[in-house]
């Protein structure tokens, strides 16, 4: 498996130009400062590029899963689902090919493990469990597949909102003091059986005016081989958040972008992004 520390180039949908000048104009600012190699994806419908790319589990290695998420069904949204495989055909990417229904945001990966939410499972009806998860350590190529609860009020059923990987025995995860004591006893029953260790950064989204804002959501920063790019809201955790990922990621530049138009939408940088690793 390809981890997001080992990519080295950034695609972007076309329409995130569109949809959100402002940002894209510092957006592309940024990459440009931090010399990051980016391209547009042609012709997509939406910006939550990572949901419906490919996975890339090596060098030339691209698994395609199938991007019909239950919360775009209706009219209104059906006609924001891009065609994927147009997408790779203009750019040069062969994929595999499967019919397991799987947002690339709810694929939180190391090089030999991945962790999703209970989603999935909800999503494949047509699957057995046990017949699912064999199939998905095969497609991924991985040896470990954990799951955790999805959050409450998350439309999306994402875990890249929720979860990251630090190092191999390390995850960052949201601290969520403040959300329903259910949900907060059934995640960290889900974490103690993932049996990592963990480290908490702050999760202010609580003072959102929806439900379906994503400001305050630090954990959701994109991450490449040399940097990491932390989004920021304008929120007193701001500080909290950036000086705590400092200390964890030492061995890469840390950089900040004010990051609310997206977030306003319910995603942030990681939705927004399709890195991968190129040959040089």
């Amino acid at each position: 498996m390809i981890i997001d520390k080992q990519t080295n180039f950034l695609y972007l949908a076309d329409t995130l130009a569109q949809n959100y000048p402002e940002f894209y104009k510092r957006f592309e600012a940024l990459l440009a400062n931090c010399d990051i190699e980016f391209s547009l994806l042609p012709n997509t419908k939406d910006v939550w590029a990572v949901d419906y790319m490919p996975i890339q589990t090596d060098l030339n290695r691209f698994v395609r899963f199938v991007y019909n998420p239950s919360y775009l069904q209706s009219k209104k949204y059906l006609k924001t689902i891009s065609d994927v495989d147009s997408i790779c055909s203009e750019i040069g990417v062969d994929t595999i090919r499967t019919d397991i229904v799987i947002d690339g945001g709810n694929v939180t990966r190391w090089s030999n493990k991945v962790i999703m939410t209970d989603r999935v499972f909800v999503d494949n009806p047509a699957y057995e469990r046990k017949a699912l998860i064999a199939k998905l350590h095969e497609l991924l190529q991985i040896d470990q597949l954990y799951f955790v609860p999805e959050q409450p009020d998350d439309f999306t059923g994402h875990s890249d909102g929720m979860i990251r990987f630090i190092d191999e025995n390390t995850i960052l995860i949201n601290d969520y003091k403040q959300e329903e004591e259910w949900f907060g006893r059934a995640f960290e029953i889900a974490i103690h059986n993932i049996g990592l260790d963990y480290i908490k950064i702050p999760y202010a989204v609580y003072d959102n005016k929806s439900i379906n804002q994503a400001n305050g959501d630090y954990i959701n920063y994109l991450q490449l081989e040399n940097i990491v790019i932390v989004p920021t809201f304008n929120k007193k955790e701001d500080d909290i958040a950036v000086t705590q990922l400092e200390k964890i990621f030492t061995d890469q530049h840390i950089v900040t972008i004010d990051s609310n138009e997206v977030a306003n939408d319910g995603g942030i940088l990681n939705c927004i992004s399709w890195n991968i690793k190129k040959e040089k």
